[in-house]
C-alpha cells in the first residue's frame, strides 16, 4: 500500500487555550475541535495530518526539523512568535518543504505589535481572519502546491 504524505500542522503559544481565550476573537472551538477538523480534511484527501502544538519556541523548532524529511508541507499558527522569533524563521528558512502561516484572527486588524510578521517573509504564503476554517484554506493551498509541482 502506497504511503499517504504527510502534512504537519503546528501550533504555538496559548492555542491549547482555544475555546476559552477570548471566545470573541478566537471563537469557541477547542484545539481538539481545530485538530480534529484538520485531520478529518486529511483523511477525504489520503493526507495524514499530524497536528502539534506548543507553548516553547524551542519545541516548535524541533517539531518543524524533525519532519522536514517526511512532511510534504506545514501550516503553521505561530501565536506571539509570529512577531519576534528569528530561531523560528530561521528554522522554517532552512525547510526545503512549503509553509503556510495561518492566523485564526486578522492580525493587521488588531493591536499594532500584531501588525509585523518576521516569518512572513520565508512562508509560501498567509492565510488570516477566517477562523478555523484558515487552516482548511492552508491546508488545500499546501495539496495544490504538491499538486502542480511547486517548489517552497
Amino acid at each position: 500500500m502506497e504511503k499517504k504524505p504527510v502534512f504537519l500542522v503546528v501550533n504555538g503559544p496559548n492555542l491549547n487555550l482555544l475555546g476559552e481565550r477570548e471566545p470573541s476573537v478566537y471563537g469557541h472551538e477547542t484545539l481538539e475541535d481545530l485538530e480534529e477538523k484538520c485531520r478529518n480534511w486529511g483523511d477525504s484527501k489520503g493526507i495524514e495530518v499530524r497536528c502539534s502544538q506548543s507553548n516553547s519556541e524551542g519545541v516548535l523548532i524541533d517539531i518543524l526539523q524533525e519532519n522536514r524529511k517526511e512532511a510534504r508541507g506545514a501550516v503553521i499558527n505561530a501565536g506571539a512568535y509570529t512577531h519576534y522569533s528569528y530561531a523560528l524563521r530561521d528554522c522554517i528558512t532552512a525547510l526545503a518543504i512549503p509553509v503556510i502561516e495561518v492566523h485564526i484572527s486578522n492580525p493587521e486588524a488588531r493591536e499594532e505589535f500584531r501588525h509585523k510578521s518576521v516569518i512572513a517573509p520565508v512562508v509560501r504564503g498567509r492565510i488570516a481572519g477566517f477562523g478555523s476554517h484558515g487552516y482548511i484554506l492552508a491546508l488545500e493551498a499546501l495539496r495544490n502546491i504538491i499538486l502542480q509541482g511547486l517548489s517552497k
